[in-house]
């Protein structure tokens, strides 16, 4: 692509940036002005009070629009922060846990993680093997399979218990709520 006149910081070329010979000129209202010299497109967008934009400048002959440029970048920032706002951000808290550990403790972290599971989070449980634990990955396993049924009511388990380098995983997700 080569580009005759320079950009601004947006990346496109408008007003007098705009040295193409011939361009294909369409109004802010949706009129067509067909195939005409870029002066005279610059002409006709002055004459309105606003702006040339070229929005194919790879066409042939390049397409060029007259708008207000202000209020169109103006609306599309506005249309990025509508969407970042409705976008949902997802938390992944982490329960770690070991092989030996006692039924007490586990009932202690799994009330926790039925905390974040209300809110809305979702939950990974971690077993960290040390050790001699290594050649025996089905202990790891085995602790959180006593941890499922204690959270099952009201989540979903993602994946089944994974061993993952020196970790056996299991991510639990809430479980959607059913509308009356």
């Amino acid at each position: 692509m080569s580009f005759k006149g320079k950009k601004n910081q947006d990346d496109v070329l408008m007003n007098e940036d705009i040295r193409f010979k011939e361009v294909r000129c369409n109004g802010d209202d949706g009129t067509s002005y067909g195939i005409i010299s870029s002066r005279d497109a610059l002409a006709l967008a002055d004459e309105q009070g606003l702006d040339l934009v070229c929005i194919a400048p790879s066409a042939k002959p390049p397409v060029v629009k007259i708008m207000n440029y202000g209020k169109f970048k103006y609306q599309q920032e506005k249309k990025k922060k509508e969407a970042k706002k409705n976008q949902k951000i997802i938390v992944t808290k982490e329960i770690k846990l070991s092989v030996k550990i006692a039924q007490n403790d586990i009932d202690y972290k799994v009330k926790h993680a039925r905390e974040f599971l209300e809110k809305g989070n979702h939950v990974k449980f971690r077993v960290f093997l040390r050790g001699r634990e290594m050649a025996n990955p089905d202990a790891g396993a085995e602790v959180l399979h006593r941890v499922w049924p204690m959270v099952e009511d009201i989540a979903v388990k993602e994946n089944e218990p994974k061993l993952e380098g020196r970790y056996i995983n299991m991510l639990v997700v809430p479980a959607k709520k059913e509308k009356n």
